[in-house]
């Protein structure tokens, strides 16, 4: 049955081509709209690390004297290592991110500009960063102080060529580092652990621990931002000065764990009240954010994305609207037929159903429209300055939405016309031929 349905729906949609066209219009603007802002809204909202982020928190410690409008978004060195040093995690990351001049360390070698992160040995498996070559440096490397690096795949490419640079160097600066291993390209999105850089910019290219960054404080690695709430004497040095520089995340995986690393955040704060060190009076300023509260705290879904979303959701309902103003005009300008088929004895729930499988045809033919416009539209996000530009793309699932969007619609558009028709009555119309 459901094949001759659809027999009578080609048959009626080729009888009236304008209006098929204005229909298949009509529902094709509005999901090629919709679905090019739902792209990009899902792009920049997604969850970065599925199945990790719901166990990656980020600890927030405000040492400022003054009352805050809200938590600062950095630690301190004293508070970033305290924490770090007090291993009360499972996993635990101290982290800096800066653009350093590095080369293969061999005369004759340029330089070139690349985003290096001084991190800890727990960032790999903390955030399941995978290696192609090599690994990562040890905890002891960390504490030792080592001269070592990571680099990621696109880096280690252009500096060593197709050559094998495992063991080999490169130079930071003015020093020498060993690489033992080589990362896949690792690009979250957003740039969730390094919010200071562009959210959806490229990943980072070198990775050096954390500690020895320090010991060779001349290599600049300061990070993208810098706070200082006091006085500074050594904007070089900032081991000691009150100035809010560095990312710290750990990883907890059980309500209990968490629970306990909130209670020590708020007792280590306590503590440094009595210290003397925070200065200001009351209840401790802590807070331990997930990734995706995290994201959201810092508001990383530019407000204008959300906007263009709402427009263009708004401008599908006007296109369901239209659709169903022509469906109703097309159903009821076959009132003649329609009644013919009531009278050879087709039932009201019959007429219904063939009505909406030719809605259904309309919403195909309109997906089809719409998923050529959407593809134009992201074809056009990719030519803008956006760092989020060159991930717009349209996936399978998005690829799958884009239809069963537009079948819904044309399904929603078609109901009240299919309704009207099958409420004809056949004896009035039966008189007029």
């Amino acid at each position: 049955m459901f094949g001759y349905y659809l027999d009578l729906a080609l048959r009626s949609l080729k009888r009236n081509k304008v209006l098929t066209a204005l229909m298949v219009l009509a529902i094709g603007l509005g999901i090629g709209a919709s679905m090019t802002t739902l792209t990009v809204m899902r792009l920049l909202s997604d969850d970065p690390l599925p199945g990790r982020s719901d166990r990656l928190f980020y600890p927030q410690v405000d040492p400022k004297p003054a009352e805050p409008h809200e938590l600062p978004g950095q630690l301190t060195y004293i508070d970033a290592m305290n924490l770090w040093q007090a291993r009360r995690a499972d996993r635990q990351a101290i982290m800096v991110g800066s653009t350093v001049k590095m080369k293969v360390a061999q005369a004759g070698a340029k330089p070139m500009g690349l985003h290096t992160l001084a991190t800890t040995a727990d960032f790999f498996s903390m955030f399941g960063v995978s290696f192609i070559h090599g690994g990562p440096w040890t905890p002891a490397d960390d504490v030792g102080k080592a001269r070592v690096a990571v680099l990621s795949r696109s880096a280690y490419e252009r500096m060593f060529q197709g050559n094998d640079g495992i063991g080999q160097s490169i130079r930071l600066g003015s020093w020498d580092f060993r690489v033992v291993g080589v990362t896949e390209d690792w690009r979250p999105t957003p740039h969730f652990y390094d919010l200071d850089r562009e959210s959806y910019g490229q990943g980072d290219d070198v990775f050096i621990p954390f500690l020895t960054s320090r010991d060779l404080a001349e290599l600049g690695i300061t990070g993208y931002s810098l706070d200082c709430y006091g006085t500074t004497t050594d904007d070089l040095h900032l081991e000691n000065q009150p100035c809010l520089w560095l990312k710290f995340w750990v990883e907890l995986d059980s309500p209990a764990k968490i629970s306990a690393y909130r209670q020590f955040l708020d007792n280590y704060s306590r503590a440094q009240q009595a210290a003397g060190r925070f200065t200001y009076v009351g209840a401790p300023r802590t807070a331990l954010p997930d990734v995706m509260q995290w994201l959201d705290q810092n508001g990383v879904v530019p407000a204008d994305v959300r906007l263009k979303a709402w427009i263009a959701f708004g401008f599908l309902l006007v296109c369901l609207m239209n659709t169903t103003g022509l469906l109703l005009a097309k159903f009821l300008q076959r009132g003649a037929e329609i009644s013919v088929r009531r009278a050879l004895g087709a039932s009201r729930r019959q007429v219904f159903f063939q009505c909406l499988v030719e809605a259904a045809m309309v919403g195909l033919a309109g997906g089809v429209f719409g998923l050529m416009l959407a593809w134009a539209g992201l074809w056009g996000i990719r030519q803008t300055p956006a760092d989020y530009a060159d991930l717009a793309h349209l996936d399978v699932s998005m690829f799958a939405t884009t239809f069963v969007l537009s079948i819904m619609v044309s399904l929603v558009a078609g109901l009240l016309p299919a309704w009207r028709a099958c409420h004809i009555a056949p004896a009035i119309q039966l008189k007029t031929l």
